[in-house]
């Protein structure tokens, strides 16, 4: 397992480099999105209608940000639970998607969409939020203000440490962990 510095946006060349388990520190432009921002991306692209940002090469990181303290850019930032995105994920990688960061694991639908796409799967370690927190430099709501902690944020990161969970070939970290350490 290797550690990669990876700056956004993602390139098809840098991904290909990457393999489940390797460590990698962002850095650049990502946005935040969860449940209630996909699902009017998602009837955004149903209508037509263009979205607030370029998704291509991006990183949607699924967090919502605690009020920032005086002086910084935002609060504690912790991934969610990255399947409740699953539902909304395809559209997205169609139209350029490459990178997503949450918690847990992705359903085998997205996984062979990743695949397709050659996109990838980080997870960002839950409990440690205030420390997240640290490697954001700046944040501006984008897009859908009015839903609080949830609106559609572009973050500027530097060195956000990442996991990849789910790679360009097809690599499931949580599959091959849980079968590495199988009782026969």
């Amino acid at each position: 397992m290797s550690i990669h510095k990876i700056q956004t946006p993602l390139k098809d060349s840098e991904l290909q480099k990457l393999k489940i388990g390797d460590s990698v520190l962002l850095s650049g432009t990502i946005y935040t999105a969860r449940d209630s921002a996909h699902q009017r991306l998602i009837q955004m692209l149903k209508a037509k209608e263009t979205l607030p940002f370029d998704l291509k090469d991006q990183v949607l990181f699924y967090a919502g940000p605690a009020p920032a303290p005086p002086g910084k850019p935002v609060g504690s930032i912790g991934p969610t639970t990255a399947c409740r995105m699953d539902s909304y994920t395809l559209p997205l990688l169609d139209i350029g998607l490459k990178g997503m960061i949450g918690k847990g694991a992705r359903n085998q639908t997205v996984r062979m969409a990743m695949q397709k796409h050659s996109a990838v799967y980080f997870a960002a370690i839950g409990g440690i939020a205030a420390l997240l927190a640290r490697c954001i430099k700046s944040s501006k709501i984008i897009a859908f203000e009015d839903l609080g902690p949830e609106a559609i944020r572009q973050l500027e990161v530097v060195n956000l440490p990442v996991i990849v969970v789910n790679d360009v070939l097809g690599g499931d970290l949580y599959e091959e962990g849980v079968f590495k350490f199988k009782k026969n």
